[in-house]
């Protein structure tokens, strides 16, 4: 995967260096697919008490999707019971060989299985329309530490439920577009603009903010990323 990204980047920069030096943006191009393997993306949780996790019903792993789906092809199920009426359930990848202190624009399209209908009622809210997405990306990791007792993401600006964050933007909810309690594919899509840092590296961030309190299942399938060089970017040329 990473040999093909590399070509993919490589090919972009050429085209980008020919036509008598006339420059346009380049492209680079993550296509995630998680049938077979998690694809270095690795889950977590914040918005939860310290000593909580278990109450919480807190668990990640790469595990065959449910029924009605293909059971023969895998995913990545993150699950979690929103107590504290704000949980955050994410998954992060570090992802290398852009260019250096370059801004990008970044365009989303994620794939998840839900089984939650549009337009139910629940605890604090509604189970699909309550419990919000958001992607995004960052030069830095996202990580989660303590707080007044808590969990939380304060080294990067996430979402916070239907409030976009400096790092990532709400794209929407995960009810599954449907009137049937069963587990369906959505994709929701969506654009951030943000910068490397000096060794072309950043980090994707993508996962849900709840309203909703109770139990949130999600598998996702896969998570394709198109990066485009923002025009006039102070990055290295």
């Amino acid at each position: 995967m990473k040999k093909v990204l590399f070509s993919i980047f490589a090919a972009a920069t050429m085209m980008a260096c020919s036509d008598d030096n006339v420059s346009t943006p380049t492209k680079f191009i993550l296509e995630d697919k998680f049938d077979t393997s998690a694809q270095g993306w690795v889950g977590d949780f914040a918005d939860y008490p310290v000593t909580d996790s278990v109450f919480y019903q807190l668990s990640y792993s790469h595990t065959k999707l449910p029924a009605p789906l293909d059971s023969t092809k895998k995913g990545l199920r993150i699950s979690g019971s929103n107590h504290s009426d704000d949980l955050f359930m994410f998954m992060k990848k570090k992802v290398s060989g852009l260019k250096p202190n370059q801004t990008y624009s970044a365009k989303f399209e994620v794939e998840f299985a839900s089984n939650v209908p549009k337009g139910l009622f629940g605890v604090g809210g509604s189970p699909g329309e309550s419990v919000y997405f958001g992607a995004g990306f960052s030069a830095i990791e996202p990580k989660k530490e303590k707080d007044n007792g808590y969990y939380r993401i304060k080294n990067i600006g996430k979402i916070s439920q239907a409030t976009d964050g400096k790092d990532m933007k709400v794209m929407g909810n995960v009810a599954n577009d449907s009137e049937e309690a069963k587990y369906k594919l959505v994709k929701r899509t969506g654009t951030v603009t943000g910068k490397t840092d000096d060794k072309g590296q950043l980090w994707l961030i993508v996962g849900t903010d709840s309203g909703f309190e109770a139990i949130t299942t999600l598998y996702y399938t896969k998570v394709n990323v198109e990066f485009n060089e923002v025009a006039n970017s102070t990055g290295n040329q």
